[in-house]
């Protein structure tokens, strides 16, 4: 279901029918620390000010890790790479206005980061700030994204290929 651009109106609507897919990144690097770990990237929301993940709404033709992708971008200027697989879900309410609200179930994909930039859709709207694993798990407000974040093991780096041998380079040479 495609709800990119919604009106508050027919927002409503469709929650009276049922529950709402959103796709969330958590956004990650290596942390600066000795002792090592994970650093996880939190944004504010734009209403409340809480410390939250990129998340938002499906995209027609785009699959999940690839919203969350475009969505760590537009909210928090993310360049990275978006794990194939989910981390976990969380549901949470969202208000979509004084007396209404939604529940949204948030897929959690892992987005490794290689850079933050400077300008992106949403700066100026929201803070964006790196905190430890744990402490990023103790800001957020939902019990089962704050299990995935504190639950969370990054991939291994890939490995570095095996130095070829001599001889074999010689002999692909000679070929």
């Amino acid at each position: 279901m495609q709800v990119t651009g919604m009106k508050k109106s027919d927002l409503l609507k469709l929650a009276a029918e049922r529950t709402l897919t959103q796709y969330g990144a958590l956004c990650h690097r290596p942390a600066a620390r000795p002792e090592g770990g994970v650093e996880v990237l939190l944004i504010t929301s734009r209403d409340t000010g809480r410390w939250v993940l990129p998340k938002g709404w499906p995209m027609a033709g785009r699959s999940g890790a690839e919203c969350a992708l475009c969505e760590a971008f537009e909210e928090a200027g993310v360049s990275g790479r978006p794990a194939d697989q989910p981390l976990g879900y969380y549901s949470y309410r969202k208000t979509i206005g004084p007396d209404a609200g939604v529940t949204c179930v948030v897929t959690v994909y892992a987005v490794a980061v290689e850079r933050l930039r400077r300008r992106f859709p949403e700066r100026g709207q929201r803070q964006r700030r790196w905190f430890p694993q744990a402490e990023a798990a103790a800001l957020v407000a939902e019990p089962d994204l704050a299990d995935i974040i504190r639950g969370f093991v990054p991939p291994a780096p890939p490995a570095s290929p095996a130095p070829a041998k001599a001889g074999v380079d010689r002999q692909a040479r000679r070929a």
